[in-house]
Protein backbone atom coordinates (compact mmCIF):
# COMPACT_ATOMS: atom_id res chain seq x y z
CA UNK A 1 0.00 0.00 0.00
CA UNK A 2 3.04 2.51 0.83
CA UNK A 3 4.58 1.65 -2.79
CA UNK A 4 1.13 2.43 -4.40
CA UNK A 5 0.55 5.76 -2.14
CA UNK A 6 4.11 6.65 -3.28
CA UNK A 7 3.41 5.88 -6.83
CA UNK A 8 0.15 7.90 -7.37
CA UNK A 9 1.80 10.68 -5.47
CA UNK A 10 4.93 10.82 -8.33
CA UNK A 11 2.31 10.52 -10.80
CA UNK A 12 0.63 13.31 -9.62
CA UNK A 13 3.46 15.55 -9.48
CA UNK A 14 4.58 14.51 -12.83
CA UNK A 15 1.58 15.05 -14.69
CA UNK A 16 -0.41 18.03 -12.59
CA UNK A 17 -1.71 20.83 -14.06
CA UNK A 18 -2.26 24.22 -12.72
CA UNK A 19 -5.79 24.36 -14.57
CA UNK A 20 -7.56 21.06 -13.63
CA UNK A 21 -7.35 19.53 -9.76
CA UNK A 22 -6.64 16.06 -9.62
CA UNK A 23 -6.51 13.03 -6.50
CA UNK A 24 -5.10 14.94 -3.55
CA UNK A 25 -5.51 18.35 -4.85
CA UNK A 26 -9.09 18.11 -4.57
CA UNK A 27 -10.23 19.66 -1.23
CA UNK A 28 -14.33 19.53 -1.44
CA UNK A 29 -16.42 17.79 1.07
CA UNK A 30 -18.74 16.78 -1.00
CA UNK A 31 -18.66 15.70 -4.73
CA UNK A 32 -20.58 14.46 -7.60
CA UNK A 33 -18.63 11.57 -9.03
CA UNK A 34 -18.69 10.04 -13.12
CA UNK A 35 -17.64 6.70 -13.07
CA UNK A 36 -14.58 6.05 -16.23
CA UNK A 37 -17.05 4.00 -18.27
CA UNK A 38 -19.25 7.17 -18.34
CA UNK A 39 -21.87 6.07 -15.31
CA UNK A 40 -22.98 8.30 -12.46
CA UNK A 41 -22.08 7.38 -9.25
CA UNK A 42 -23.39 10.15 -7.26
CA UNK A 43 -22.74 12.66 -4.88
CA UNK A 44 -19.60 11.43 -1.91
CA UNK A 45 -17.10 13.06 -0.08
CA UNK A 46 -13.12 13.95 -1.48
CA UNK A 47 -11.97 10.55 0.42
CA UNK A 48 -14.81 8.00 -0.87
CA UNK A 49 -13.91 9.09 -4.61
CA UNK A 50 -9.91 8.86 -3.83
CA UNK A 51 -10.39 5.78 -2.51
CA UNK A 52 -12.20 4.49 -5.65
CA UNK A 53 -10.16 6.03 -8.12
CA UNK A 54 -7.40 3.99 -6.17
CA UNK A 55 -8.75 0.79 -6.44
CA UNK A 56 -9.09 1.00 -10.17
CA UNK A 57 -5.61 2.20 -10.53
CA UNK A 58 -7.15 5.83 -12.08
CA UNK A 59 -7.37 8.96 -11.05
CA UNK A 60 -10.23 11.57 -9.80
CA UNK A 61 -10.09 14.81 -11.83
CA UNK A 62 -12.17 17.77 -11.30
CA UNK A 63 -13.82 18.22 -14.48
CA UNK A 64 -16.74 21.17 -13.51
CA UNK A 65 -15.04 23.00 -10.76
CA UNK A 66 -18.10 25.99 -10.92
CA UNK A 67 -20.93 23.24 -10.71
CA UNK A 68 -22.76 22.78 -7.27
CA UNK A 69 -21.36 20.22 -6.36
CA UNK A 70 -18.17 19.96 -8.26
CA UNK A 71 -18.00 17.29 -10.70
CA UNK A 72 -15.24 14.82 -10.86
CA UNK A 73 -14.53 12.28 -13.03
CA UNK A 74 -12.45 9.11 -12.59
CA UNK A 75 -9.90 8.29 -15.61
CA UNK A 76 -6.31 8.05 -16.89
CA UNK A 77 -4.89 11.59 -16.37
CA UNK A 78 -2.11 10.99 -18.63
CA UNK A 79 -3.94 9.48 -21.68
CA UNK A 80 -6.39 12.33 -21.07
CA UNK A 81 -3.18 14.80 -21.14
CA UNK A 82 -1.87 13.39 -24.37
CA UNK A 83 -4.87 12.99 -26.10
CA UNK A 84 -5.65 16.61 -25.24
CA UNK A 85 -2.40 17.77 -26.59
CA UNK A 86 -2.97 15.57 -29.67
CA UNK A 87 -6.12 17.51 -30.58
CA UNK A 88 -4.43 20.59 -29.80
CA UNK A 89 -1.18 20.23 -32.33
CA UNK A 90 -4.09 19.06 -34.96
CA UNK A 91 -5.85 22.54 -34.30
CA UNK A 92 -2.67 24.24 -34.69
CA UNK A 93 -1.24 22.01 -37.88
CA UNK A 94 -4.36 23.34 -39.74
CA UNK A 95 -4.67 26.68 -38.83
CA UNK A 96 -3.28 29.02 -41.62
CA UNK A 97 -1.68 32.29 -40.52
CA UNK A 98 -2.33 35.05 -43.20
CA UNK A 99 0.56 37.37 -43.69
CA UNK A 100 0.49 40.49 -44.80
CA UNK A 101 2.98 41.17 -47.71
CA UNK A 102 3.56 44.71 -49.01
CA UNK A 103 4.06 46.04 -52.63
CA UNK A 104 5.60 50.08 -52.71
CA UNK A 105 4.81 51.82 -56.04
CA UNK A 106 5.60 55.00 -57.12
CA UNK A 107 3.77 57.95 -57.81
CA UNK A 108 5.73 58.26 -61.89
CA UNK A 109 5.65 54.08 -62.33
CA UNK A 110 6.36 52.95 -65.78
CA UNK A 111 4.91 50.43 -67.32
CA UNK A 112 6.92 47.57 -67.05
CA UNK A 113 7.70 48.07 -63.48
CA UNK A 114 3.73 48.82 -62.92
CA UNK A 115 3.60 45.02 -64.08
CA UNK A 116 6.21 43.41 -62.54
CA UNK A 117 4.86 44.84 -58.86
CA UNK A 118 1.40 43.59 -60.00
CA UNK A 119 2.94 40.12 -61.06
CA UNK A 120 4.43 40.08 -57.32
CA UNK A 121 1.28 40.87 -55.49
CA UNK A 122 -1.01 38.34 -57.73
CA UNK A 123 1.75 35.96 -56.79
CA UNK A 124 1.40 36.74 -53.26
CA UNK A 125 -2.79 36.58 -53.50
CA UNK A 126 -2.70 33.71 -54.77
CA UNK A 127 -0.51 32.02 -51.50
CA UNK A 128 -4.03 33.28 -49.62
CA UNK A 129 -1.85 36.48 -48.17
CA UNK A 130 -2.98 40.11 -48.36
CA UNK A 131 -1.46 42.69 -50.23
CA UNK A 132 -0.25 46.27 -48.51
CA UNK A 133 0.12 48.38 -51.62
CA UNK A 134 1.86 51.77 -50.78
CA UNK A 135 2.82 55.03 -52.73
CA UNK A 136 5.12 57.27 -50.75
CA UNK A 137 5.44 61.00 -51.53
CA UNK A 138 8.14 63.30 -52.05
CA UNK A 139 8.90 66.66 -51.98
CA UNK A 140 6.43 68.40 -54.64
CA UNK A 141 4.66 65.29 -55.16
CA UNK A 142 2.14 65.76 -52.19
CA UNK A 143 0.68 68.46 -54.15
CA UNK A 144 -0.46 65.77 -56.24
CA UNK A 145 -2.19 63.03 -54.68
CA UNK A 146 -4.82 62.68 -57.44
CA UNK A 147 -1.99 61.01 -59.23
CA UNK A 148 -1.66 58.58 -56.43
CA UNK A 149 -4.96 57.56 -56.49
CA UNK A 150 -5.77 57.07 -60.10
CA UNK A 151 -2.43 54.41 -59.58
CA UNK A 152 -4.06 52.77 -56.75
CA UNK A 153 -7.62 52.39 -59.02
CA UNK A 154 -5.75 51.05 -61.76
CA UNK A 155 -3.60 48.85 -59.36
CA UNK A 156 -6.83 47.24 -57.61
CA UNK A 157 -8.65 47.19 -61.29
CA UNK A 158 -6.01 44.90 -62.51
CA UNK A 159 -6.29 42.75 -59.30
CA UNK A 160 -9.34 42.30 -59.36
CA UNK A 161 -9.85 39.10 -61.16
CA UNK A 162 -7.59 37.41 -57.77
CA UNK A 163 -8.40 39.98 -54.86
CA UNK A 164 -10.81 41.91 -53.54
CA UNK A 165 -10.54 45.99 -51.77
CA UNK A 166 -10.32 45.22 -48.42
CA UNK A 167 -9.52 49.08 -47.54
CA UNK A 168 -9.98 51.58 -50.49
CA UNK A 169 -6.83 54.04 -50.95
CA UNK A 170 -6.39 56.23 -48.54
CA UNK A 171 -4.15 59.22 -47.93
CA UNK A 172 -2.25 58.89 -44.37
CA UNK A 173 0.59 61.62 -44.03
CA UNK A 174 2.92 61.02 -47.07
CA UNK A 175 1.53 57.62 -47.89
CA UNK A 176 -1.35 56.34 -49.58
CA UNK A 177 -2.12 53.16 -48.45
CA UNK A 178 -4.31 50.03 -49.79
CA UNK A 179 -4.92 46.90 -48.69
CA UNK A 180 -5.72 43.75 -50.93
CA UNK A 181 -7.29 40.21 -49.40
CA UNK A 182 -7.39 37.08 -51.73
CA UNK A 183 -11.06 36.49 -52.91
CA UNK A 184 -13.18 33.97 -50.98
CA UNK A 185 -13.27 30.66 -52.17
CA UNK A 186 -17.09 29.64 -52.65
Amino acid sequence: MYCYKRLQLWRCLTISSKEIQINEEITEKELRIIGSDGTQLGIMSAAQALELAAKSNLDLVKIAPQAKPPVCKIMDYGKYRFEQAKREKEARKNQRVIDVKEVRLSLNIDTHDFNTKLNNALKFIKKGDKVKVSIRFRGREMGHPEIGQATMERFAKACEEAAIVEKPAKLEGRNMLMFLAPKPNK
